[in-house]
C-alpha cells in the first residue's frame, strides 16, 4: 500500500476486542503499534516529543518497534490502564509520577499532528458525563425520560410521587465498589418513594421515568455507519444477567438514526454505542451514549461488521 503510516492502539494487554480489529488490519497489511501507556512507559517504552517554533517531532520506542510520532495515521483509544505511577514508590511519589504521566504522556498522545482519533480521549471524557449526554440529546431531537439529578432528598421524594409509571435509579458515574472486599455492581433498578431516604443527600443521585418498554436496542456507530440489535432480557437491566438475555439484529428508524448522527456531530465522536428503551407504542427513548463501549458481545455478524468498520477508520486516517 502507498501509505505505509502506523495505526497507534492504546488499550491494555488483555484487551480481546482490540484483537479483532487488529486482525483485520493484519490482513489489510496496515502496520500496528500497540501501546499500553500507564504501564508500558514505566517498563522499558519510552516517549519523547520535543517543539519548536518551526513545528515538533516526537519518538515512541516500545520493546519491537519505534515509531515516528508525527507519522501516525491513526489513534484508537481503546482500553489503556489507568496512569498509576510505577510499583515501588511511597504513596507521594506515586501519585506525582501518575499525574505527570496522565498530563506528560497522556498529553503528548492526545496532540499528536495530522492523526486521526478514534475517539480523542478529551472528547470522550467529556462525553461521559451523564448530564452532559442527556443535554446534548435533549437538543439534538431525542426523546428523553424525564430525569432528575440531586442531592435532595425531597425533591427525590416529590419526583417519584410525580411519575407514574415508576421511577428508576442509575448511578451517574460507573464507580468501582466493593462488598465484603468482592467487586460490585450498582444496577439500574426501580425504586420508590418510602425507598428515598435522607442519605441521597450524601452526593447526586439520578433518578428517571420508568419506560413501558418492549425491548432495548444498542445502536453502535463507526464513522455513520450503524449496527442495532434488539435486547430482550428478563431483566430491568439487561448487563445484570447477559446470559438470559437474547440479541438480534434490528433496523434502526430514519428520525432515530438522522438525531444519532447530529448527537455525534455536536460532540466530535467518530465512534458511540448508544443505549435506548423502546416502548411498547414503538418510540425510542435515549438513556445514554457511552463514547467508549464495549461491543464484541454482540451477534456475531454484527461484531464482525463493526470490526471491519473501526479497521476502515483506522486506515483511512485523517480526512484531507
Amino acid at each position: 500500500m502507498s501509505d505505509s503510516r502506523s495505526v497507534l492502539v492504546l488499550t491494555n494487554p488483555y484487551d480481546v476486542t482490540a484483537d479483532l480489529v487488529l486482525r483485520v488490519l493484519a490482513d489489510r497489511r496496515v502496520p500496528v503499534v500497540r501501546l499500553d501507556p500507564g504501564t508500558d512507559l514505566h517498563t522499558g517504552s519510552s516517549l519523547t516529543a520535543t517543539y519548536r517554533t518551526s513545528g515538533q517531532r516526537g519518538t515512541l520506542r516500545t520493546a519491537s518497534r519505534e515509531l515516528d510520532t508525527c507519522q501516525v495515521r491513526s489513534v484508537w483509544v481503546r482500553r489503556p490502564s489507568p496512569y498509576e505511577g510505577p510499583p515501588g514508590l511511597g504513596d507521594q511519589e506515586r501519585r506525582f509520577a501518575a499525574q505527570q504521566a496522565l498530563w506528560g504522556s497522556g498529553g503528548v498522545l492526545a496532540s499528536l499532528p495530522g492523526a486521526h482519533y478514534v475517539n480523542h480521549p478529551w472528547r470522550n471524557r467529556a462525553a461521559e458525563s451523564k448530564p452532559a449526554q442527556l443535554s446534548t440529546a435533549q437538543r439534538c431531537g431525542f426523546l428523553v425520560p424525564t430525569t432528575v439529578i440531586t442531592n435532595d432528598p425531597d425533591e427525590a421524594r416529590m419526583f417519584a410521587t410525580r411519575q407514574p409509571g415508576g421511577v428508576v435509579y442509575k448511578p451517574v458515574w460507573n464507580t468501582p465498589y466493593r462488598v465484603d472486599e468482592q467487586p460490585h455492581s450498582v444496577w439500574v433498578r426501580e425504586v420508590h418513594e418510602a425507598e428515598i431516604t435522607d442519605a441521597v443527600s450524601v452526593c447526586p443521585h439520578m433518578f428517571q421515568a420508568r419506560v413501558d418498554k418492549a425491548f432495548d436496542a444498542r445502536v453502535t456507530v463507526v464513522g455513520g455507519r450503524l449496527f442495532g440489535v434488539r435486547i430482550d432480557s428478563p431483566d430491568l437491566d439487561w448487563r445484570h444477567r447477559q446470559d438470559l438475555m437474547t440479541c438480534t439484529p434490528v433496523d434502526v428508524p430514519e428520525p432515530v438514526a438522522r438525531v444519532v448522527a447530529a448527537y455525534l456531530t455536536e460532540l466530535r465522536l467518530v465512534y458511540g454505542a448508544f443505549d435506548f428503551a423502546v416502548s411498547t407504542a414503538g418510540d425510542w427513548y435515549f438513556l445514554e451514549c457511552n463514547p467508549n463501549g464495549q461491543w464484541a458481545w454482540q451477534p456475531a455478524e454484527t461484531t464482525t461488521a463493526i470490526a471491519h468498520a473501526l479497521a476502515d477508520q483506522l486506515e483511512k486516517g485523517p480526512d484531507t
